[in-house]
């Protein structure tokens, strides 16, 4: 208990100091925007005034006051910092900063007429102009920067900025404070007074909400519908699709009052006579789709990730409905309709031979082909072109509501609480053989699981060449989140350049077979493979697999060998070697960036399992052809090489030790807490850990750069890496299995994640530097 709370308050500290350097930096800011007010108050009285008094006041209105606050209350907690013990107490000059926020109440409230009269003023006077394009910031006390540029308008901002800033640091602080401190009820008040403040001044809504569609018809069948992103003047809206007997309808979900009738409208309708796939305007190919950084689909993840841990802490405290309940099924519902709307990113393009092109974005290549089979199966009977008169496109539209198959889009706040919440931890599947094919071809599979609602290609095999009895005998490790389906592509790999499709993530390989099986916990969790066939267009694809549950495979074993690497530690590798990073981790990279750094989906793809055994028994018996092998093998089995080394491990690359500072570190609100924390804890690495972390970062800097090519985000890389070398000690997953076991770990995963993606976006890290520097201060605030 002592030891947690003596944890706490170190956080406590560097939470403090992060936040006492942006207050040095803030305090800077208002001196160098009062700066030109005493020449500019002196000239107002001569005959030939800059600007008059009015408006010097309208401009610079209570910043004199807001800067007296701010220095006061930095001058108060510096010593505090300096002698720091667990009797320090800081709330009260928290307390007092809080209390005086009716300034900057004032300061909002003039804050446009300000910024306003400041550019008239900028316009009319030359003078004026220069002094407001180019105000002094002098730097922090240890820095090396002496001033930086800043204009009038961008500080004229930071007093609306640091508020928002000092209640997420206040956040932070109560989290960190034992509550039997006398700091907690101060920082407690302070942040009462700062929020209510807050919602005083934003009562903005964001009111961006997304709208749902449907269609469906008469004396025409419904063939197939369902929800799917169409790119509608450069944005992605959500549509209901129908596919009926003779033409294919989107439409989209009127929206209409509480008990009423639901409705669907028409957005456009082709008649499958005139429906055809290919472009022949390639310019019409060519619309930009906006995509969402990885990091903010990776945040929407955390977010649903944490909602649903709420919701099951929530229902067991209520075992029945409750207002919070419902209010966090809305949120979650909120956040999963919108990763659904900004996941799928394999473009559907749908043309009229006689008007429009449209674009549909799904998530896999699988629903692609089974939406366009299904539209050429119609195609080959006489279609007669059709055109709808209005009244009969509203009967038809009118219908759709009644006649759907899929009712609701794919969220699982739209499912049943009874089922299944899918598979967490790794699958191992082995590809074995395919039969069935009518003539020789060059053949490959894929593999897809379901995470979040949609489907991610996981892994693939080598095309075999020239034949109808394909023997792959492949073995890959799929990784799940919350899994409850796999899927096997079979295509026919395409040589023919002429054929090649301009469209990015467009495979050009012919779909020859598609099926899928359910990942049912029951017979997948045995420890032994079980082996099945999945039956596709009359081809027969033979594969086994087996599961090891997330907790299983986090088991690290500490090795007693002290030969060889895997599994032994990381210090023991390189005090043998005399290196500062083991050799293993440097051929793979050398190699990756040699032949693999252009490969689509390095990391990400699996690569064969036997190939990575063999590479792994190569270094462990320190094999001296192994150069030669390296240069021979598949780059993705080297990848797959260089994970392994981190998973086994007997302890995470980032420690157990630090594994919940980490967490913590990376949950802090407050950017330069967060910044100082995250670089105090990488100086608390052991130097071969440090070093060896710092290379691997690098290194997936330098694979991120050829995302155009090889479709790898920084994101991407960290989902990759993060899990590998960040996890729980043995001791911690067991405190975490009193609760759901999935929503922990998925939850825990999110964060792993951020936590190497933050490093990953960090401005590249040195090794001398941090070691050099105690205390990280961020300029960027």
């Amino acid at each position: 208990m002592k030891g947690d709370i003596e944890k706490g308050l170190e956080m406590k500290k560097l939470v403090l100091s992060g936040f006492l350097a942006s207050e040095e930096i803030y305090i800077n800011q208002l001196d160098a925007l009062l700066l030109p007010m005493k020449p500019l108050k002196a000239t107002a009285t001569t005959s030939q005034p800059v600007l008059t008094i009015q408006q010097i006041e309208t401009i610079f209105y209570k910043i004199q006051d807001i800067f007296e606050i701010h220095k006061e209350f930095y001058d108060a907690l510096y010593p505090n910092i300096q002698q720091w013990d667990d009797k320090v107490t800081v709330g009260h000059l928290f307390q007092k900063l809080a209390s005086q926020l009716g300034v900057y109440k004032a300061f909002v409230d003039n804050y446009k007429v300000a910024v306003e009269t400041a550019e008239k003023c900028s316009q009319a006077n030359v003078q004026f102009q220069k002094i407001s394009e180019n105000l002094k910031v002098k730097g922090p006390k240890d820095s090396k920067d002496c001033t930086t540029s800043v204009t009038m308008e961008a500080l004229l901002y930071k007093p609306i900025d640091r508020v928002t800033r000092s209640t997420l640091v206040l956040h932070d602080l109560l989290k960190h404070t034992p509550k039997d401190h006398p700091d907690f009820p101060l920082l407690q008040d302070a942040l009462r007074i700062s929020q209510n403040f807050l919602s005083s001044i934003n009562e903005e809504i964001d009111p961006r909400r997304t709208a749902v569609t449907t269609p469906k018809g008469e004396t025409r069948q419904l063939v197939k519908d369902g929800f799917l992103v169409e790119v509608s003047e450069g944005s992605r809206k959500l549509r209901h699709v129908f596919l009926f007997t003779d033409l294919l309808l989107c439409a989209k979900m009127k929206k209409t009052a509480v008990g009423k009738h639901q409705q669907y409208d028409c957005k456009w309708y082709i008649p499958l006579a005139d429906l055809t796939f290919q472009t022949l305007d390639d310019s019409d190919s060519c619309t930009h789709v906006q995509t969402l950084p990885e990091h903010e689909i990776d945040e929407m993840k955390t977010k649903i990730s944490a909602i649903k841990s709420e919701i099951q802490k929530e229902k067991k405290a209520v075992k029945g409905q409750s207002r919070a309940l419902d209010r966090l099924r809305k949120k979650m519902n909120e956040q999963e309709s919108c990763l659904l709307l900004h996941s799928p990113t394999i473009p559907f393009r749908i043309h009229n031979k006689h008007g429009k092109s449209y674009l549909f974005l799904l998530s896999s290549d699988y629903e692609r082909s089974e939406w366009r089979e299904a539209i050429q199966k119609l195609q080959k009977k006489d279609l007669q072109a059709c055109v709808l008169s209005s009244v009969e496109l509203q009967v038809l539209t009118g219908s759709c509501f009644k006649l759907r198959t899929v009712h609701n889009i794919p969220v699982t706040s739209n499912k049943d609480d009874e089922e299944s919440p899918g598979l967490y931890g790794f699958l191992h599947v082995i590809v074995h053989s395919a039969k069935g094919f009518k003539e020789s071809a060059n053949l490959y599979c894929t593999l897809e699981v379901d995470s979040f609602g949609y489907f991610v290609s996981k892994a693939k095999t080598r095309v075999f060449r020239d034949t109808t009895e394909p023997q792959w005998n492949e073995e890959f490790e799929i990784e799940l989140e919350g899994s409850q389906c796999l899927r096997i592509l079979c295509y026919e790999k395409c040589y023919d350049k002429s054929k090649l499709n301009k469209d990015d993530n467009e495979i050009v390989d012919k779909i020859m077979g598609k099926g899928q099986v359910q990942l049912d916990p029951q017979t997948v969790q045995s420890k032994n493979w079980h082996m099945d066939v999945i039956e596709m267009n009359g081809i027969k694809v033979e594969f086994s697999m087996k599961f090891t549950s997330r907790d299983l495979s986090l088991k690290r074993t500490p090795s007693k060998k002290q030969s060889g690497v895997f599994g032994v530690k990381i210090s023991v590798v390189t005090k043998r070697e005399r290196s500062k990073v083991p050799y293993i981790v440097r051929q793979c990279i050398e190699e990756v960036e040699k032949r693999g750094i252009d490969e689509v989906g390095i990391y990400r793809i699996s690569g064969v399992a036997t190939d990575i055994q063999a590479l792994k028994a190569a270094f462990d018996t320190n094999t001296k052809d192994i150069l030669v092998m390296l240069s021979d093998m598949d780059i993705n089995a080297i990848a797959g090489t260089l994970k392994l080394y981190f998973r086994e491990l007997p302890e995470p690359l980032l420690t157990d030790r630090l594994y919940p500072a980490f967490m913590e570190g990376i949950a802090l609100s407050d950017p330069a807490a967060k910044e100082n924390c995250m670089m105090h804890l990488l100086r608390s690495l052991p130097d071969p850990n440090l070093i060896t972390f710092l290379t691997l970062l690098e290194h997936l800097k330098r694979v991120a750069e050829k995302e155009p090519i090889n479709k790898m985000s920084l994101h991407n890389l960290a989902t990759v890496f993060g899990p590998t070398l960040l996890r729980p000690s043995e001791s911690e997953s067991s405190k975490a299995h009193i609760t759901l076991a999935s929503d922990i770990w998925s939850h825990d995963v999110m964060a792993q994640v951020q936590v190497l993606l933050y490093y990953l976006q960090h401005n590249p890290i040195s090794f001398t530097e941090l070691k050099r520097n105690t205390l990280y201060f961020s300029t960027d605030v």
